[in-house]
């Protein structure tokens, strides 16, 4: 296997970026989710995984080298400049501030997805209030997400022709490329450990459960529903035994060696 793409989501469910070099650390990629917007009104970190209220979040890009400053931009591109407050909140709707300390007991409100899938993105429907994975950085479960491309390559072969998936939709970190892998083969991975270049090493800890978001547009990418049906179609595993069968695409995973991971490393699994 070959690492074919990186990305970065400096503020927890904007838009991110795509890099070419990137430090992986014991916290996972250098940068990722170091930020994010807290919910004046609830004291909830906001989440796109709640669609009727923060489906905005995927309008809105941040950018920014580490250490240095992220980059917040806005539907047109523009940067918002210093008062970010009020722009964001004037933009979603809903008092927010952005922050860059984990508070504790963090946790998101999750829209339940099949009924996201059933009703729409503008109705109401249940929604779960999950903790955040702990730690220093606002992931939802572990430190690092990856997908191959096998797995989006089936998804896109079930929903139809000319219907590509892109990666951006189910936003991991690490992209990649496979040859001759069935679709969906990152949950076979759990417990193995992943080699990327001359020092990372990463241990498959569960596959990726999925949520609304996939569903949602991205920016430029349109809504597509499909990008959850297919997985709730084919690939219903359960990521942890507490938990019942979920549609999941992709796997997490905890850093067992840090280092610099670069496009085009090779990627072995032991």
């Amino acid at each position: 296997m070959i690492l074919e793409g990186i990305r970065r989501y400096p503020v927890k469910s904007m838009l991110g970026e795509r890099l070419t070099h990137a430090e992986v650390t014991p916290a996972g990629l250098e940068g990722d989710r170091r930020l994010a917007l807290l919910d004046l009104t609830t004291g909830r970190v906001v989440s796109a995984k709640d669609p009727r209220r923060w489906r905005a979040m995927l309008t809105l890009r941040a950018t920014g080298a580490v250490p240095g400053p992220v980059r917040i931009s806005g539907p047109d591109g523009r940067d918002l400049g210093d008062d970010v407050d009020a722009v964001l909140s004037g933009i979603l709707g809903a008092p927010v501030s952005l922050i860059a300390t984990v508070p504790p007991g963090a946790a998101l409100d999750r829209a339940r997805p099949d009924e996201v899938l059933a009703a729409g993105v503008t109705a109401p429907v249940t929604v779960d209030e999950t903790p955040l994975g702990g730690g220093t950085t606002f992931v939802d479960f572990a430190p690092l997400h990856l997908v191959t491309t096998a797995t989006l390559d089936r998804i896109a072969e079930a929903a139809g022709p000319g219907r590509p998936v892109d990666a951006t939709r189910y936003r991991p970190n690490l992209v990649l490329r496979t040859a001759g892998l069935p679709g969906f083969v990152e949950n076979d991975w759990v417990g193995r450990e992943l080699r990327i270049g001359r020092e990372v090493v990463l241990r498959v800890v569960a596959p990726t459960p999925r949520c609304a978001v996939p569903t949602l547009a991205h920016g430029d990418l349109p809504a597509e529903p499909d990008a959850l049906r297919v997985p709730a179609r084919l690939n219903r595993v359960a990521p942890v035994p507490q938990l019942g069968p979920l549609p999941c695409v992709g796997a997490y995973a905890q850093v067992v060696r840090p280092g610099p991971v670069g496009v085009g490393d090779p990627v072995r699994l032991d």
